[in-house]
C-alpha cells in the first residue's frame, strides 16, 4: 500500500537580522524533494506570524515555526515565542530555533522556550526534521538538534559544514531573494567574531558557475542589484591569507555578464567587508572594472597596535591608513569599521583609536562605530561588555556632527550589557 504523507507547514519568523539565514534555509527546502510536501510562509511581524500559524494549523498542516537570531536578538525572539504561545488556543505547533546564538548557547536557547534547537549549519538539519514530520516520524531524533529531557539537555550532535553549491542562496520560487552567500567560514578567527567559531576557521566558496547561475535567476526575476555575503570580500577563491585576483575577476566578470544589461553589482560593501591588507592598487583597479558601489567597507577595529594584536586581527594600524588612502585615490569612499570598548582597552588605547578615526576622516574616509559585545561562542565571551566614557562620547559626537562618523554604537552599549547579563556559566 502507498505510504501516506503528512502536510507540513514551515512558518519562518522573517525579521531582520535573522532573515538572511531564513532566506537560505527556505531556498534549501524549496530545492529539496521534501519541499514538495512543505508549505512555506514568511510572516514579517507578530500579527501575521500568528495568522499564518492559525491558518496552516486549521488547514490540517503540522506546523513548524522557526526563528534564527544573533545574540542581541535573542530576548526579542524569546518574547515573541511566548507571545505566540499565549495566543495559540490549544493548537499544537513545533517551535524551533537556530543560528549563531542558538549554536553557542544551546541550553539557554532551549530554556527560553524553544522545543528543539539546531546546532551548527542548518540546511541538512532542517531538511531531515521536515522529512521526519512528512513521514510521521519523531522530529526529536533529528541529527543536529538538541532538546531538554527532564530538565537536562540531550544533544543529537551538530549540523556539519555544507558544500556551498549544494544549496541555493535564496528561495527563488517564493520570490524571497537576498544577498548571495559566496563564502562560509573564516580563517582569521578574530577573537570578537562569531563567524569562524560557528562555521569553522576555514573558507568554503561557492563556485563561479553556481554564483553566475543564481545571479541570472535574480536578474530574470526583475531584481536590479546583486550583493554578496562573505566574511572577507577579497578572499574569494583562496584557502589562506593570500588574495587570488584571477579567481576574483573570473567571479566578478561572470556576475557582471549575468546582471547585464542594466543590472548593478555591489561588492566589498554591506553586508560584507574588505580586510585592510587586501586593499591594493591592483585589487582596487579590478573592483573599478566590475562593481557599481562607490564605497568600500574596511575592517579597522582599533587604533591601538596592542589591541589589534590581542584580538588577532592580523594587521597593524598603518595598514588601515594605507588601505583608506588607496581607496580614496581609486575613487572609493572608505567606510572603516571600529569597535569601541574592546577587552583590555586602556585610556591610551582609546586615545589611539580616536586619533586614527580623526586621521582617516581627514583622508576622506567615514568611520562606522560599533560597541564591543561579548558574543557567545567567541574567545571574548567572558569579557566585560564594551563601554564608552563621557570624554570619548563627546569626541565621537563631534565626529558624527561633522558627518564623519555613523553607526549604532550608542544603542549597542545597552545590547552589550544585556548579553553580558544573560551569560550562562561555563560547564
Amino acid at each position: 500500500m502507498p505510504s501516506t504523507k503528512n502536510k507540513v507547514a514551515l512558518v519562518l519568523s522573517y525579521q531582520y537580522p535573522g532573515k538572511y539565514a531564513l532566506t537560505v534555509l527556505a531556498g534549501a527546502v524549496e530545492a529539496d524533494a521534501v519541499g514538495q510536501d512543505v508549505a512555506l510562509r514568511f510572516p514579517r511581524d507578530r500579527e501575521s506570524l500568528l495568522a499564518a500559524v492559525r491558518e496552516c494549523h486549521d488547514a490540517g498542516y503540522r506546523v513548524v515555526v522557526a526563528w534564527s537570531f544573533y545574540s542581541a536578538s535573542f530576548p526579542g525572539a524569546v518574547e515573541e515565542l511566548a507571545w505566540l504561545r499565549e495566543r495559540l488556543e490549544g493548537r499544537e505547533v513545533l517551535c524551533i530555533a537556530g543560528g549563531v546564538h542558538a549554536t553557542a548557547e544551546t541550553e539557554q536557547t532551549l530554556r527560553g522556550g524553544f522545543e528543539l534547537v539546531a546546532v551548527g549549519e542548518g540546511e541538512p538539519v532542517l531538511l531531515e526534521l521536515l522529512g521526519r514530520l512528512v513521514r510521521g516520524e519523531d522530529p526529536k531524533q533529528t541529527r543536529g538538534m538538541s532538546r531538554l529531557v527532564d530538565g537536562r539537555m540531550v544533544s543529537q550532535g551538530r549540523g556539519e559544514g555544507v558544500v556551498m553549491d549544494t544549496y541555493p542562496p535564496f528561495a527563488a520560487r517564493h520570490r524571497m531573494f537576498g544577498a548571495i552567500e559566496i563564502t562560509r567560514g573564516c580563517i582569521y578567527a578574530c577573537r570578537f567574531c562569531q563567524t569562524p567559531f560557528m562555521n569553522k576557521a576555514r573558507f568554503r566558496h561557492r563556485s563561479v558557475e553556481n554564483i553566475a547561475r543564481w545571479t541570472r535567476v535574480l536578474r530574470e526575476a526583475g531584481k536590479r542589484d546583486v550583493r554578496f555575503i562573505t566574511p572577507t570580500s577579497m578572499s574569494y577563491g583562496t584557502a589562506d591569507e593570500s588574495v587570488n585576483l584571477e579567481a576574483l575577476e573570473r567571479m566578478l566578470a561572470a556576475v557582471r555578464e549575468a546582471m547585464s544589461p542594466g543590472g548593478r553589482v555591489f561588492y566589498g560593501t554591506f553586508p560584507s567587508e574588505v580586510r585592510p591588507e587586501h586593499v591594493t592598487p591592483e585589487a582596487l583597479a579590478l573592483l573599478k572594472r566590475y562593481v557599481d558601489n562607490d564605497n568600500l567597507i574596511i575592517g579597522g577595529q582599533s587604533g591601538s597596535e596592542r589591541i589589534l594584536q590581542a584580538s588577532h586581527r592580523g594587521h597593524d594600524v598603518e595598514t588601515v591608513v594605507r588601505a583608506a588612502s588607496l581607496a580614496v585615490e581609486a575613487g572609493f569612499v572608505p567606510n572603516v569599521d571600529f569597535i569601541l570598548g574592546l577587552p583590555g582597552e586602556t585610556p591610551e588605547d582609546v586615545r589611539a583609536t580616536l586619533a586614527l578615526m580623526q586621521r582617516l576622516s581627514e583622508l576622506g574616509a567615514k568611520v562606522h562605530g560599533h560597541t564591543f559585545m561579548p558574543l557567545p561562542g567567541t574567545p571574548y565571551r567572558d569579557a566585560p561588555p564594551g563601554s564608552v566614557d563621557d570624554e570619548t562620547r563627546k569626541e565621537l559626537d563631534r565626529l558624527a556632527s561633522q558627518g564623519r562618523l555613523y553607526g549604532h554604537w550608542k544603542q549597542q552599549v545597552a545590547l552589550a550589557n544585556g548579553i553580558a547579563a544573560r551569560r550562562q556559566p561555563r560547564r
